[in-house]
């Protein structure tokens, strides 16, 4: 290889570098635009988000000595308050732009196969997570509702930071536990994990899961524990059963392809 050869070379892998990182920063710039346009709409409609954030708590102490009412603590913190749920509210809404410039930026160096599986785990994984944030907001009352009761005759005073926040753990927290099947079913398609390790470890794999879902839940109470462990042991299950269909295709496939030899 010449001197001149290799410098060619050289030069269009900077090309090719500098234009990966202008076509990045574009996307950058174009999701930042997005979240910046919902979260300025979200700001306008903060009364009503406010009230439907609120709702799960007022359902929760009806019927109670409890007020629903929520106290600021200073000055700053009612404006603090709106801006940080607007924000929220902004990338929830502009989640489907966010996803498709990360998809448009990935998408041209994958193979076809590839953007198959791309697409597979992207679709599921969003679809998980808002299952398991919306399971979180359902139940909410209900353990709102226990977690109140443990109060006795004492009066609950919620900062709406606090409130806030709890909630969005929640959301988070349920929402990130959901992916624990496609987790499983991934690691099956790669052969790093078999249907029968995981029938085998089934039992060590419910105390875990109850595990883990008291440390991610913030109340640590039980109604959040049979909320989130319930339906994790029943994808435990559904996993094993989806690794049993994968290596029974590709054994049909192997067998396939050895036959037409």
């Amino acid at each position: 290889m010449t001197d001149s050869t290799a410098a060619q070379q050289n030069d269009t892998s900077m090309m090719t570098m500098m234009e990966h990182l202008r076509e990045l920063r574009s996307r950058i710039v174009k999701v930042a635009i997005a979240v910046s346009v919902t979260s300025v709409a979200a700001f306008f409609f903060y009364d009503q988000i406010y009230d439907f954030l609120t709702e799960p708590y007022c359902k929760a102490i009806e019927g109670t000595d409890q007020a629903c009412e929520f106290i600021f603590l200073n000055l700053t913190s009612p404006f603090a308050t709106k801006l940080r749920v607007s924000g929220y509210a902004g990338l929830l809404l502009a989640s489907p732009m966010v996803f498709y410039q990360l998809w448009s930026f990935i998408a041209p160096g994958l193979y076809r196969k590839e953007k198959r599986y791309a697409v597979s785990f992207v679709v599921g994984s969003v679809v998980l997570f808002l299952l398991g944030a919306a399971l979180a907001f359902i139940s909410m009352p209900a353990i709102f509702s226990w977690l109140a009761s443990q109060a006795g005759d004492a009066v609950i005073q919620n900062r709406v930071e606090e409130y806030l926040g709890l909630l969005v753990i929640m959301v988070v927290a349920f929402g990130i536990s959901f992916e624990f099947p496609l987790l499983l079913v991934v690691l099956q398609i790669f052969g790093v994990l078999k249907p029968s390790t995981l029938t085998t470890y089934r039992r060590h794999a419910i105390v875990g899961i109850a595990a883990f879902v008291a440390a991610v839940t913030p109340g640590g109470d039980p109604v959040s524990l049979a909320v989130l462990s319930v339906p994790l042991v029943l994808f435990y299950e559904a996993s094993i059963i989806i690794g049993r269909i994968i290596v029974k295709r590709r054994a049909e496939a192997a067998a396939e392809a050895e036959r037409t030899r």
